[in-house]
């Protein structure tokens, strides 16, 4: 599975962004997609996820209300949508997806990371 991020930039506080994150490989293997964003010096952490299957969806307590997860099943990509952008978004933002089992050779493998896009939020 290959996972490829779009999107990011640089705006300003209050602003809007939309990030994408396509799919490509064994992506009738992928059970749930996630975003998460990574400051230099922090860990990685969830912002938000959808199943693939019935779009359920979760999201971190700071983006509730302002960023919105959706997917678009036929063309295999997830997006992100980001509203009334704070400077504490700022971050690089992955894709990950998990997997229902791992595929044949992956050494047990059951998730994919993409190479991530860097949102930058300026006051």
């Amino acid at each position: 599975v290959t996972l490829v991020e779009a999107g990011g930039g640089l705006v300003q506080v209050g602003d809007s962004l939309r990030l994408s994150c396509e799919a490509s490989g064994s992506t009738a293997s992928i059970n749930v997609m996630g975003w998460y964003r990574q400051s230099p010096g922090s860990q990685r952490d969830l912002v938000a996820s959808i199943t693939m299957g019935g779009g359920y969806t979760n999201y971190a307590d700071s983006v509730k209300g302002r960023f919105t997860v959706s997917r678009d099943r036929d063309k295999n990509t997830m997006y992100l949508e980001m509203s009334n952008l704070k400077s504490e978004d700022t971050a690089k933002y992955y894709c990950r997806a998990n997997l229902l089992f791992p595929l044949p050779d992956s050494g047990g493998r059951d998730y994919y990371w993409g190479q991530g896009t860097q949102v930058t939020v300026s006051s």
